[in-house]
């Protein structure tokens, strides 16, 4: 069976494994994250990406503030207020955008690792994918973080930036491709309308599974080879 879920957004680790056994998620099954593990809440992600890195059941496919992260590695060479001091206006600006975006809970959380296994962190975030193309229940599928800007039938997936891929909020009424399936997140399905808060939204030819989650909402899980929904209760 495979699995996928989106924008945890620092979900307690503990809470994301329980949702999985609720699932009866096992060995033989496959889980993708389509991106946005990390910021806004709690350890900021980072117990999450530490456990999936070590998953060989487990994809994560990169998100755009895992980019953003990754636009602000020079912080780990060496973590510390004279290196932040001497920050460049660039680079500056990129941890700016980044710390506006809820990242730092996770800069605090990667600060506290390890040298090593921080740098494992961003190597795996590094190797990331932008999309994935699966078959599960007889249907073909695209996982992608965030849809696809300027979309086009005819434009190949590698004609796309990775700005195009991580960026994208599609419009309700928009299609994708007819005969293939988008799953993507980014997008809280309540942007769409309050009617949606917390809940996966599907159109004819995509799936948004960011229910929002980064706001407070329950994480919900899709299996796709059947399309049913698995979600916590509150405790």
């Amino acid at each position: 069976m495979i699995y996928v879920i989106s924008d945890l957004h620092g979900c307690p680790v503990e809470k994301f494994k329980a949702l999985l056994r609720s699932a009866g998620f096992g060995s033989n099954d496959f889980l993708y994250v389509l991106g946005d593990v990390i910021d806004r809440n709690g350890d900021g992600g980072v117990g999450i990406l530490r456990w999936l890195a070590a998953q060989p059941n487990a994809q994560l496919l990169l998100g755009n503030h895992e980019a953003m992260l990754l636009s602000c590695d020079f912080l780990f060479e060496t973590v510390t207020d004279e290196s932040i001091n001497a920050l460049s206006a660039e680079k500056l600006e990129l941890l700016q955008n980044y710390l506006l975006n809820g990242g730092d809970p996770t800069l605090k959380a990667l600060k506290n690792l390890p040298q090593e296994a921080r740098l494992d962190l961003l190597d795996y975030l590094r190797d990331a994918p932008l999309y994935e193309g699966v078959t599960a229940g007889d249907r073909d599928y695209l996982l992608v973080h965030a849809g696809y800007c300027n979309f086009s039938p005819e434009k190949r997936l590698r004609d796309y930036s990775a700005d195009d891929l991580l960026w994208a909020r599609p419009e309700i009424y928009e299609d994708y491709y007819p005969d293939i399936v988008t799953v993507l997140g980014h997008t809280p399905t309540y942007y769409y309308g309050e009617q949606y808060r917390g809940k996966i939204l599907k159109t004819d030819t995509w799936i948004d599974i960011d229910v929002g989650a980064g706001a407070g909402e329950l994480p919900v899980l899709l299996r796709l080879d059947d399309l049913k929904e698995f979600r916590l209760t509150e405790e």
